[in-house]
């Protein structure tokens, strides 16, 4: 049997009924848990930036400054995927608080998520060229695992630029503006997504956050150039948003299996067996994949599940599910052994497609 069709027969005996039962009691996000996990982030990630800034060049405390402000401002940042999830209209005070500390700042305001990534979650669009966050790295050519990674290196600064340079011009010249909508202003992996005209579910308030992205990057250029802010500031930030971007990337690629070619109709059971949980040692895997993302195949399965409350769904299925064996194949050791499963999958999809028929 070919691993395609063992993946089918494994989707048939995923007992998603049993499981919707059990995650029914799993259900209401805590504001109380959100404001308090994001506050105490963003103030550990802009505590630590400052001392960056200030403490001499590469030296051993700005480094360890650099670390820290880096993985506080990713576990910040990250709420980004639970805001794209919250039903529309509530949690208004902090969708606003979380943008203007943490999403305006590093260039990632929350319009440039939310409705990008329901469809990702959307039935009969997940693995097709509609959802912009699969790329089928497990279906063959490994390279384009390598060619994603270094993508790390400009990601910060073609954002920065989108906003600060881009946003400005757009105002004068619509084609621009149009052309930004639809290219450039979605976080996805998939660098041929273009993204539909604005609709319900995208931010109502996105041309508020894109002018105070604008306002922001300008301002802190401004204040570089006038001597008022050090350089430094920039440096970090790149430093910062660069390892935040080199953390992301390696957890998207641990995310999924990536086995759809691009063609092939997936329900949820088939997501989540495309999909990877890493429960591992909690406190690291909670550095690489924060805010519940490393129960990530559990969230295919539950998409609106609060992140507090995936690690409780994950180990309830383990324990009452009366087969648990489907549900466990979707969990990975490691990130480590995430990555390397999807390396081993690519080549043995590239070996057998240059196989002569």
């Amino acid at each position: 049997m070919n691993a395609t069709a063992a993946d089918a027969s494994k989707t048939h005996e995923f007992p998603i009924a049993e499981a919707r039962v059990i995650a029914k009691r799993f259900s209401r996000p805590r504001p109380v848990i959100y404001w308090t996990d994001f506050l105490v982030s963003i103030s550990i990630a802009w505590s630590a930036f400052f001392v960056a800034v200030t403490s001499p060049a590469f030296s051993a405390i700005q480094i360890g400054a650099v670390l820290i402000s880096s993985l506080a401002h990713y576990r910040s940042v990250i709420f980004i995927h639970e805001l794209a999830h919250l039903k529309r209209g509530t949690f208004t005070a902090f969708r606003a608080v979380w943008n203007i500390l943490s999403g305006i700042p590093l260039m990632v305001p929350s319009f440039s998520y939310t409705g990008v990534h329901i469809d990702h979650h959307r039935p009969g669009v997940y693995g097709f060229a509609e959802d912009g966050e699969y790329v089928p790295f497990g279906a063959g050519k490994p390279w384009r695992i390598v060619g994603y990674l270094l993508l790390i290196f400009v990601l910060p600064l073609l954002m920065a630029a989108r906003f600060v340079i881009l946003t400005p011009l757009s105002y004068m010249l619509p084609p621009l503006r149009r052309l930004l909508w639809r290219r450039l202003s979605s976080l996805v992996i998939d660098l041929d997504y273009k993204r539909p005209p604005p609709a319900k579910q995208d931010d109502d308030s996105w041309r508020l956050q894109e002018f105070g992205a604008f306002i922001f990057g300008a301002g802190a250029v401004a204040l570089v150039a006038a001597n008022i802010l050090p350089i430094a500031v920039l440096g970090v930030w790149y430093a910062v948003a660069l390892l935040i971007f080199l953390l992301n990337s390696l957890r998207t690629l641990a995310a999924h299996a990536y086995r759809n070619p691009g063609d092939q109709l997936m329900s949820r059971s088939d997501e989540f067996l495309d999909s990877v949980n890493v429960p591992g040692i909690p406190f690291i895997s909670a550095l690489w994949a924060p805010v519940g993302l490393r129960f990530h195949a559990t969230h295919h399965l539950f998409p609106s599940m609060p992140y507090h409350e995936l690690q409780k769904v994950h180990e309830a299925l383990i324990a009452e599910l009366p087969d648990n064996t489907s549900y466990l194949s979707a969990s990975r050791k490691s990130l480590f052994d995430a990555i390397a499963r999807l390396w081993k999958e690519a080549h043995e999809a590239q070996m057998t497609q240059r196989r002569p028929i």
